[in-house]
């Protein structure tokens, strides 16, 4: 069964109309989340839905007998919390309005994105946007706990990567797969590491954590692993005694903004959002409304980071407003 939380249409003096969908992250992972929205939006206007999401758990099958290598040790722990289990500390928190975790949306014109992939290919490595993107965010956390007098702590980045193209050869019916999905790698390095590294080279650490959680065998291994961990909770181990840990979600995919339709004309602008209550921090990619070529991107962190990367990438980080998403 698929326990949605909350649902709600607000309507707007405007004549707009927000719609909120609340999801369980447990059971279902951003790439469901918007297979049902999408599916929900065409059922609305009487059509049949371009995806119909499968519910077939066969292909996810564990092996018998289970078997998984060391790296799903570095990627997942089981979770317990910290009044249980004193040498896990989940997420700490800290005191100070500079602590609190606020919610922005930014726009990235495409040039500053192929600017960075050029950067980070200077070696002649040929990498993605999102590894461009994932470095540089990267590199300014840390700058920014640098200047708070944070150096020595680790600063960790989560890149979500998702398993459905990799775990079957019946692409169509995996793509369709309703669930979390999902693998967490990330890596690990002090402030000043990642400050005396060039981009280039941050680059190359994050294609190297990466690399090895996009293979079909890497998620085959998660499944046994998570079959012999059952029914605790699992959590990315990168979050484990570490004060700072982001994960990057790529939605460029995700049917947002152009395709969706709840009869009322087409969506202008989606996105996701966390509770500021919440102390782990995300960073969400997504196609651009007005540009094929932009992202937006939506970020949940403490406010001390949002505003150093604000006063110091602010020729890449832009704030989203009715300038760039006419209303």
């Amino acid at each position: 069964m698929i326990y949605l939380n909350k649902m709600q249409v607000t309507k707007l003096k405007c004549d707009g109309i927000v719609i909120g969908v609340m999801f369980d992250h447990r059971i279902a992972d951003g790439y469901s989340a918007n297979m049902f929205i999408s599916s929900w939006a065409d059922i609305t206007r009487s059509k049949t839905p371009s995806m119909i999401p499968s519910f077939e758990r066969s292909y996810l099958k564990p092996r018998s007998p289970t078997v998984y290598s060391q790296l799903i040790d570095n990627v997942f722990a089981p979770f317990s919390p910290p009044s249980s289990n004193p040498d896990i500390n989940y997420l700490g928190k800290e005191e100070g309005d500079e602590y609190l975790h606020v919610n922005r949306v930014y726009y990235i014109e495409g040039e500053q994105l192929k600017g960075l992939q050029l950067l980070v290919n200077e070696n002649g490595a040929r990498r993605s946007k999102l590894v461009a993107f994932t470095s540089f965010l990267w590199k300014q956390v840390a700058l920014s706990m640098e200047n708070s007098g944070k150096q020595n702590e680790a600063c960790n980045v989560i890149v979500a990567v998702d398993g459905r193209r990799r775990l079957s050869e019946k692409e169509k019916m995996m793509m369709s797969h309703f669930g979390n999905v999902l693998s967490m790698p990330f890596g690990s390095k002090k402030p000043q590491e990642l400050k005396e590294m060039s981009l280039s080279n941050v680059a190359t650490t994050v294609q190297e954590f990466l690399q090895p959680a996009t293979t079909k065998e890497h998620f085959l291994d998660i499944i046994d692993w998570v079959e012999e961990q059952k029914p605790r909770p699992l959590i990315s181990k990168a979050v484990v005694n570490v004060r700072m840990s982001f994960t990057v979600s790529a939605g460029q995919k995700f049917e947002i903004m152009d395709k969706i339709d709840f009869g009322w004309g087409k969506v202008t602008f989606g996105s996701c959002h966390v509770p500021e209550s919440r102390k782990d921090c995300f960073v969400m990619t997504m196609g651009s409304p007005t540009n094929d070529e932009d992202w937006v991107v939506y970020m949940h962190m403490p406010l001390m980071h949002m505003s150093f990367i604000e006063a110091h990438a602010s020729h890449v980080f832009k704030p989203l407003n009715t300038d760039y998403i006419p209303i």
